[in-house]
């Protein structure tokens, strides 16, 4: 099996613990030079790629600007730092539960996403986080959905991270969540929730099929009171959105859940009040690096638990 081949380092700086945009120029002859293939691709307008271009603000391998008029030549590489968009900082700390030479687990505050995406850029887990530690090198080896909060784990050298995304992938971390919900006294707990779960590219909401089950999920009831109930989570697999949609298919779908059982009116930006009560408790792993056997645990505490009426209001 023929090894693909590492792309060239980037010629361009992080920005604000944001990494620059790469783009290998593609097979094809439809465009003669790469500012055509970028007006196309890009989907800026032309003022826009071309604004970019007199700027110097695209690059080649060497970090020379490109010229509008350089010929498009397939399998060429790009870089351009994207235009930052004016993000609503969330005010809540990404608080570091342990750090080595290998890994950074971060405890993720609700609201905040892991990695650029979208939206968010700038305002992430890892952008600031590569701020704030003054390690640019650093990556997610997993990610954790923006409203949820709870443990991420990021590698520091580049060249580990495929061994850590493939602790994830091989389905060799523990995790064990917590959440609040109301009670139900007719759910018959524990049980596990076996499904088939998909999520359409476009489409807010992921949904249970018939087919071949690909979610599962443990469903434990810890304690409960004045109607609602605090409950231990473990997934066994990792579809997008899959404790939520197993909750709410229960019929106790988790508090400050904007999307399960129905999609509710956006959120204001700058709304943090009433975050999903959802919260990454526990990661267990073996390092892959090091050999040893990691158990980190969430210093955070569900509101709606701990103050109903705080959370409510």
């Amino acid at each position: 099996m023929r090894r693909r081949t590492p792309p060239p380092p980037s010629p361009l700086p992080q920005r604000d613990g944001v990494d620059p945009v790469r783009l290998r120029l593609p097979a094809g002859d439809a465009w003669a030079t790469v500012r055509d293939h970028l007006v196309t691709r890009l989907a800026a307008g032309p003022g826009v790629v071309d604004e970019m271009f007199d700027e110097g603000r695209i690059v080649d391998v060497t970090g020379c600007p490109v010229s509008r008029e350089t010929t498009y030549v397939p399998g060429m590489f790009v870089w351009f730092h994207r235009e930052l968009p004016d993000e609503e900082r969330v005010p809540f700390a990404v608080d570091v539960v342990y750090r080595d030479e290998h890994v950074v687990v971060a405890d993720k505050p609700h609201f905040l996403a892991t990695t650029p995406r979208g939206s968010h850029v700038a305002e992430t887990a890892l952008a600031r986080l590569r701020r704030e530690l003054g390690i640019p090198t650093l990556g997610a080896a997993h990610r954790l959905d923006r409203l949820t909060a709870g443990l991420v784990l990021f590698t520091v050298r580049p060249e580990e991270r495929g061994a850590y995304q493939t602790l994830f992938r091989d389905k060799r971390v523990a995790k064990e969540y917590e959440a609040v919900a109301p009670y139900s006294p007719t759910l018959v707990l524990p049980r596990t929730v076996i499904s088939r779960i998909v999520k359409e590219r476009g489409v807010l909401t992921a949904r249970e099929v018939e087919g071949e089950p690909n979610a599962v999920s443990r469903v434990e009831l810890l304690e409960h009171r004045n109607g609602l109930a605090r409950y231990r989570l473990t997934p066994s697999t990792g579809q997008t959105h899959q404790l939520r949609v197993h909750m709410s298919a229960l019929g106790v779908p988790l508090l400050g859940d904007p999307l399960y059982p129905v999609v509710a009116d956006p959120v204001a930006a700058g709304d943090f009040r009433r975050p999903l009560q959802l919260l990454a408790r526990v990661m267990e792993f073996t390092d892959p690096v090091t050999g040893l056997e990691h158990r980190f645990a969430s210093r955070r505490a569900l509101r709606a638990w701990s103050s109903y009426e705080r959370w409510a209001g």
